[in-house]
């Protein structure tokens, strides 16, 4: 599956060692830009965490799975991403940048028949 969305929060790294060595797991929470926003934590393991990336306000393009097990009688869901790109860099508002409305309202000349 694939979701664009903004990330909002990067979440403490976390790093430990398991049968097959060692493991380190980075948690972000990105926001969907729909008409109802929603809020989803994606966890991010090993190679895949590239740092540059994972700044506050970026647009990402987000690859993942979706992976539900049971642990007593309980079931626990997890947002794994396998790949991460850049869909935009974080907006930086800049003075001056809308197009200065045309003299007395007159728009150049086109070759459109209306």
């Amino acid at each position: 599956m694939q979701l664009t969305a903004k990330l909002i929060q990067v979440l403490p790294l976390q790093t430990g060692a398991g049968k097959n060595g060692q493991w380190k797991k980075q948690d972000i929470i990105v926001e969907t830009e729909t008409t109802y926003p929603k809020k989803i934590c994606v966890s991010v393991w090993g190679d895949k965490i590239d740092a540059s990336q994972l700044q506050t306000g970026n647009q990402l393009k987000i690859d993942f799975d979706v992976e539900s097990r049971e642990y007593n009688g309980r079931w626990y869901t997890d947002v794994k991403a396998w790949k991460i790109e850049l869909a935009a860099p974080a907006s930086v508002s800049a003075a001056g940048t809308t197009p200065a409305p045309t003299e007395m309202g007159i728009q150049e000349e086109d070759d459109l028949p209306f």
